[in-house]
């Protein structure tokens, strides 16, 4: 018996000899999701006694080598919880982290399919037709499950749909259509009406209706369906004043950035001496570019706007005192990936999903924007950012 006993000290002995502290304490790490997961770093030093740096330390290890996950900040959980689903790999081309409302878009894309356990290919498009169309080809060469296209090219959104249909990779389209594909993005017309109206009801409110005219900043190179934005504005207009005549109406090239369309806007009003004018855009860069042609030119009374999408340039812009920007329409880039991902999931999976699935809109004033975005007062940054904006 004593015989046996010391045998098996001498193995332990042995066997201690060859252990590694390190692999020791990830082990004692990973055994603590035997019983609950996801845990944090708290129930992990808890349970091991380690110290919170070397938890920290061996946590992010073990997430590196795929022992871990991370669903959620500072929250951890085995692996093998993800055993049982399917491990997609999914392409996605976005517009550019060169903008802020792309990188909204592709933020909440990226938190959406690590949440769902997603590969997750990406690649930036660069606000390029060129670039774009070379990312649809990578995505093929790595085959990859389905492609989420964000792209703002008309004419190179079919050469794109074309070699994934080819390969049979299906696609979903962020606010550009693409042939074959599912979309997901704006109600540009519904998204028109809304602006349009406010515009109009402005218009009522501090000129008795009298418009002189109305000038809408465009981006040709975005095809039909952007423009239904400022369609819709048209409609929204005559709405609520029947008799506003089509002569009246402006469009201007700002192609979507602040810079371009302040440009347009400064050559516009050398030529016009309006008194009325109504101004809608694109988006909240064009809007704003606009607006501040109109201030530098010593003739702010003069205008009305409205913008889309509700960014924090335009946000911070209705709360400065005596800005002309009434409102803008709030397209939530921040939703796009739950909307997004769970399409995608959908369609891998087999299931029929609808051919457009469309955001839901609303209209953002100076009396609810500090409601609706309550944590404004806590973004800092300046007016300049209005630059690195996409054509949304």
């Amino acid at each position: 018996m004593k015989k046996h006993s010391y045998g098996n000290s001498n193995q332990k002995a042995a066997d201690s000899a060859y252990s590694v502290q390190a692999v020791e304490r990830a082990c004692s790490i990973l055994k603590c999701f035997r019983q609950r997961s996801p845990l944090t770093l708290s129930d992990i030093v808890k349970e091991t006694k380690l110290s919170r740096t070397t938890a920290f330390r061996l946590l992010a290890t073990l997430v590196d080598q795929g022992m871990l996950e991370r669903p959620a900040k500072n929250q951890y959980r085995a692996a093998s919880d993800l055993k049982g689903r399917n491990r997609h790999r999914i392409g996605y081309a976005s517009q550019s982290e060169e903008f802020s409302f792309s990188r909204l878009v592709s933020d909440s894309i990226r938190s959406q399919a690590y949440e769902a356990g997603i590969e997750l290919l990406e690649l930036s498009n660069r606000y390029s037709p060129t670039i774009a169309v070379r990312n649809a080809e990578i995505f093929v060469r790595e085959q990859v499950d389905l492609v989420i296209e964000f792209q703002t090219n008309e004419q190179s959104a079919s050469i794109i749909a074309s070699k994934l249909i080819e390969a049979d990779i299906p696609l979903i389209a962020i606010d550009i259509p693409h042939p074959g594909a599912n979309y997901y993005g704006a109600n540009n017309y519904r998204a028109g009406l809304l602006a349009g109206r406010s515009l109009a009801e402005a218009a009522i409110q501090q000129w008795r209706g009298q418009v002189d005219e109305v000038l809408l900043l465009e981006l040709p190179m975005a095809g039909p369906l952007p423009r239904s934005r400022l369609t819709g504005v048209l409609a929204g207009i005559r709405e609520i004043i029947p008799k506003f005549q089509d002569q009246k109406v402006r469009f201007l090239d700002g192609k979507g950035r602040f810079e371009s369309s302040l440009q347009v806007t400064r050559r516009y009003l050398q030529r016009v001496n309006t008194k009325h004018v109504l101004i809608s855009a694109l988006n909240d860069p064009s809007c704003l570019g606009a607006l501040h042609a109109f201030e530098e030119a010593g003739r702010g009374a003069n205008c009305l706007a409205v913008g889309h999408n509700a960014s924090i340039e335009a946000r911070r812009e209705m709360q400065r005192s005596g800005s002309r920007l009434i409102g803008s329409v709030a397209y939530f880039p921040e939703r796009y990936g739950d909307a997004v991902i769970a399409l995608a999931l959908d369609k891998l999976q087999g299931k029929d999903i609808p051919p457009a699935t469309f955001v839901r809109h609303q209209m953002i004033t100076p009396n609810n924007v500090s409601t609706c975005y309550p944590n404004d007062k806590l973004i800092r940054g300046g007016d300049g950012d209005s630059l690195l904006y996409s054509w949304h």
